[in-house]
């Protein structure tokens, strides 16, 4: 009987919902007096401080009729049912009852690939269209699942050819004129679901990028251009058709325009271009391609501000009547917008250059993903061509990647193509033809818990179609337990969850023995916590207020009112466990080494003496430190051995000078309390000479040198001092030779100015008179001598010239006496 009883146990156990069902079977069929244990399993990811703990396990125990016994013993956390798996195995759980939950993976939606673009219903492209993943947690715990794509023959291409019209495009404006039907064919080439739209940019119409002359906003280009529309932004001019008439037409009603600076306002056509859908009629499955032809560079985010716009670009469509409203109003969007723009209303932009912009576009398109830049002629006539070879590039390039991914989740991508590479952020296939299945090997990590299920699109760059990865992880228990209400082993109070206990109202503690009353249980938490901080310190469990402390590795336990204290942490001396507290010298207590009398240091590794530390004089560490194993332990700044000297103090010939000038000579800002202020000098003495060396010298209210030599005793601020009694001062002037000299100095200068001055007008009239005398002899009188007779005849004298008020100059008296030698 007893050999049938254990041979049917484990299948006794397996076959009953609960231990109460097993122990009631064991009981009507079995020998009575067998303790009985039944583990059953609940799994949860559990994850503390952010580090992933790999397997959690619970165990409830139910005894026969002798004793009970729980999976986690006395002292332990409950955290501890969470452990590797080969932890718990040797900690005696039973490998079936270990719940790890895996990563789980399920297709939503998985439709099988097109071959052909169908007529009614979008050509599926890429496979699976939608996924479920729920993760574990953690570095090293990722999913990978298989990502496959294949373009469809004869797959809709809208393509919208985007023409810069300033001046400088003239000829490239006729040669597209003459292209439209050639462009209409490599349209038809690529596929029998072709359609094409036509816009076209300038600039800004604010200075100092177009000139705001009225009559030059009319007509910006040359007065000899007879045909020049009004300078403008960006004009929509036809949505997507089908009609090669239509846009022949359009086209050819176009004119050129202009603007002031070299740079062209593309981005902000591209961006309208872009989020403009509805106008410029992108169909919802097509290719679409923004064809870019311009001979100059662009403005971008910021430019605006030399016209006064600060508003930002908002990304948003603004046209009215064809023309983009807003502007003047708002800035040129930022490269990094325009490429946001493209990549999520999936345009693949063609930029058709000139060859001295080449450079410049390139750049750009390595922040564009999925463009192309090519090289136009002078006079645009090989854009077909351009056109057909940047669109094969294109297409024949297969990018995989992803839109905003949740936090703490990453995706790589391994290319199964021939020229597929390592993992990376993004998968890349090249040289992929038509009807060609390329794959994608999809590696999805979450490395923390998520609170809900969180979604995310993977797919080609420049296609619509899209993978959606609905992804949720595994951080609650998945126990499935019986509800069992009042179960015993949580003292009828509470039912059994994961292995722990969820007490009814009013209970608390590990096993419900806790009857909280009228008291509010965060009070009593309140009571476990150290300067408000973690209960119990994370040390052991608040029951009632009381910290029940956990039990350490070592075997001891945590102890104090929060568990703040343990004896296993102490100081080890060398890092040697056996020498904790060196045993036999001293007990660790609560972190800390309590050492034996006779014994010190931080392990009590050392016999207290002092012999190492005492000086010459007999002090210890120079009254600057303490011994302390026999080695001195100096205060900040003085250095061992025995703390005698401080290179980074300040000397005490600069800090204590005042004192030396209150204690020898009574003077100074300490004079009335010398006693008290310079009691660090306790013993000075005044000298005729000083010992030799070069003495500390400091000046004293006086503007005196006073000289001393300072020496320092035992102690932080004990010094002693010699002072030299004779001052070293500096002579007084003489005031009366300063102020003479001072005078005679002023009277000289003064003096050699005047001369100065005299000189320069003597030398300024000798200038005027040779000048004069020069002029006179070059003069030719024709009558001289009639002149002189009629001076002799004037009959006025002198004194009456004098009194009627006619003068004359003296060299002018002197010219007519000469003269006419009167």
């Amino acid at each position: 009987m007893l050999q049938t009883f254990f041979s049917t146990l484990p299948q006794i156990c397996a076959s009953t919902q609960s231990c109460l069902g097993a122990l009631w079977t064991i009981l009507s069929t079995s020998w009575l007096g067998f303790a009985l244990t039944c583990t059953f399993n609940c799994g949860t990811l559990y994850r503390q401080n952010h580090i992933p703990l790999q397997i959690c396990s619970y165990s409830i125990t139910v005894a026969s009729l002798f004793h009970s016994q729980n999976f986690i013993k006395a002292g332990e956390r409950e955290a501890a049912r969470c452990d590797t798996w080969a932890q718990l195995v040797e900690r005696g759980c039973m490998e079936g009852d270990i719940i790890s939950p895996e990563n789980t993976f399920s297709f939503s939606k998985n439709i099988a690939l097109s071959n052909t673009a169908l007529d009614k219903e979008e050509p599926i492209q890429l496979r699976p269209q939608e996924v479920n993943l729920k993760l574990k947690p953690g570095e090293g715990l990722p999913c990978t699942f298989k990502l496959d794509f294949q373009r469809v023959e004869g797959y809709p291409v809208d393509l919208y050819y985007l023409m810069d019209l300033s001046y400088s495009m003239e000829d490239d404006l006729r040669s597209i004129k003459t292209l439209g039907n050639e462009l209409f064919n490599a349209l038809q080439g690529i596929t029998k679901k072709g359609q094409i739209g036509f816009g076209s940019f300038v600039d800004k119409t604010v200075l100092p990028f177009t000139n705001t002359n009225p009559e030059k906003l009319n007509k910006p280009c040359a007065e000899t251009e007879k045909y020049c529309q009004p300078a403008f932004g960006y004009r929509h001019v036809l949505s997507m058709t089908e009609n090669k008439a239509e846009f022949e037409s359009e086209v050819n009603k176009q004119r050129i325009s202009g603007n002031l600076d070299s740079p062209e306002g593309t981005l902000d056509a591209i961006m309208q271009a872009a989020v403009c859908g509805d106008r410029i009629g992108w169909r919802n499955s097509s290719t679409r391609l923004i064809v870019l032809t311009t001979d100059d560079g662009f403005h971008m985010a910021g430019d605006g501000k030399l016209a006064g716009i600060l508003e930002p670009n908002d990304e948003r469509c603004y046209m009215d009547n064809n023309l983009y409203s807003k502007s003047n109003e708002m800035d040129y969007p930022s490269v990094g917008q325009v490429a946001n723009q493209l990549e999520k209303n999936n345009i693949q932009p063609i930029f058709a250059v000139t060859k001295n912009m080449e450079q410049v576009y390139r750049e750009l398109s390595k922040m564009i993903p999925k463009s192309e830049v090519g090289v136009l002629s002078a006079d645009s006539h090989n854009v077909v061509e351009l056109i057909k070879n940047a669109y094969n590039r294109l297409s024949s390039k297969v990018t995989v990647t992803h839109d905003a991914l949740p936090d703490n989740v990453r995706v790589t991508y391994t290319p199964l193509c021939p020229e597929g590479g390592t993992s990376r952020d993004k998968g890349v296939c090249n040289n992929v033809g038509v009807g060609q299945m390329v794959s994608f090997n999809v590696t999805v990590t979450a490395d923390e818990c998520m609170d809900s299920v969180m979604s995310f699109l993977i797919g080609p760059l420049g296609m619509k179609d899209k993978l959606k990865v609905n992804l949720s992880t595994h951080c609650k228990c998945e126990c499935n337990d019986i509800v069992m209400v009042d179960h015993q082993n949580c003292n009828g109070k509470g039912r059994v969850n994961c292995g722990m206990c969820s007490c009814n109202a009013g209970f608390v503690g590990q096993m419900c023995e806790c009857s909280i009353g009228e008291k509010d249980e965060s009070s009593l938490r309140a009571a476990c916590r150290k300067d408000n901080g973690t209960d119990c310190e994370g040390r052991g469990d608040c029951v009632c207020g009381i910290c029940q402390c956990y039990t350490l590795p070592g075997g001891s336990t945590y102890y104090g009112t929060h568990c703040e204290c343990e004896n296993e942490s102490c100081e080890k001396f060398q890092n040697k466990l056996s020498l904790l507290c060196v045993e036999g010298n001293g007990k660790c207590r609560c972190k800390n080494c309590e050492c034996n009398p006779g014994y010190e240091g931080t392990a009590c590794q050392c016999k207290k003496s002092d012999e190492q530390c005492r000086t010459l004089s007999g002090s210890v560490c120079s009254g600057r430190g303490t011994c302390q194993c026999n080695q001195c332990k100096c205060i900040e700044g003085y250095q061992r051995p025995y703390c005698l000297t401080c290179p980074a103090c300040h000397s005490p010939c600069i800090t204590k000078g005042k004192c030396i000038e209150c204690w020898g000579f009574q003077t100074g800002p300490f004079s009335k309390n010398c006693s008290q202020a310079c009691a660090s000098i306790n013993k000075f003495k005044m000298v005729e000479m000083l010992p030799p060396g070069k003495p500390c010298d400091v000046r004293d209210v006086e503007n005196c040198r006073v000289f001393f030599t300072i020496e320092q005793l035992d102690g932080e601020d004990n010094y002693t001092a010699q002072i030299l009694k004779t001052r070293e001062c500096p002579k007084l002037p003489n005031i009366y030779a300063i102020i003479g000299g001072s005078i005679i100095g002023v009277t000289v200068i003064g003096i050699l100015i005047l001369l100065l001055i005299k000189g320069l007008f003597y030398m300024k009239d000798l200038k005027e008179y040779r000048k004069f005398m020069s002029d006179a002899q070059k003069t030719r009188w024709s009558e001289v001598s009639d002149i002189c007779l009629h001076i002799k005849n004037i009959t006025l004298s002198m004194a009456e010239l004098h009194s009627s008020g006619l003068h004359y100059t003296t060299w002018g008296a002197l010219f007519i006496k000469h003269s006419c030698k009167i």
